[in-house]
């Protein structure tokens, strides 16, 4: 699997220490940015990675910012895209689980190094469950076709 792979400042040095446990678990990754801890502006760099999801040329990203919510709101402006902020184990592996999240959000800020370790390794070995939550998947991708439309 590839994911594409971004940070903002804030979330620069997070990003470059999980490149080896993406290593270790056998992830390929494109890092779109960004290369090092001086100030920009986290929309750009999570649009870079959300765009490399939508079209096909990653099958999902990591984005890390302080919080996680900048960069997960600005991806979710790409159609096609459901990114979700995880703060623990159990919202990582349910984003993907249930939700079929493609896009990861962590805040380096907000939590705990070794608590993103284990979020990271929920989220890669969680698959999605489909069953019911097909259905609410497939409503989404409705109002997404229904807002291109309007």
């Amino acid at each position: 699997m590839k994911i594409a792979l971004a940070s903002d400042h804030a979330g620069f040095k997070t990003k470059e220490e999980l490149k080896p446990l993406l290593d270790e678990l056998g992830i390929v990754y494109e890092d779109v940015g960004t290369h090092c801890a001086e100030t920009v502006d986290y929309p750009d760099f999570a649009h870079r990675a959300a765009l490399l999801v939508a079209r096909g040329e990653c099958a999902q990203a990591l984005l890390i910012c302080g919080s996680g919510t900048g960069m997960a709101i600005a991806a979710n402006k790409v159609p096609g895209i459901r990114a979700a902020v995880a703060w623990n184990e159990q919202t990582a592996r349910l984003a993907r689980a249930h939700n079929d999240a493609n896009v990861l959000a962590i805040g380096a800020r907000t939590t705990a190094s070794d608590e993103i370790v284990r979020i990271v390794r929920a989220w890669f070995a969680a698959q999605f469950e489909g069953g019911r939550h097909a259905r609410r998947i497939q409503k989404i991708h409705q109002l997404e076709a229904l807002r291109a439309a309007s």
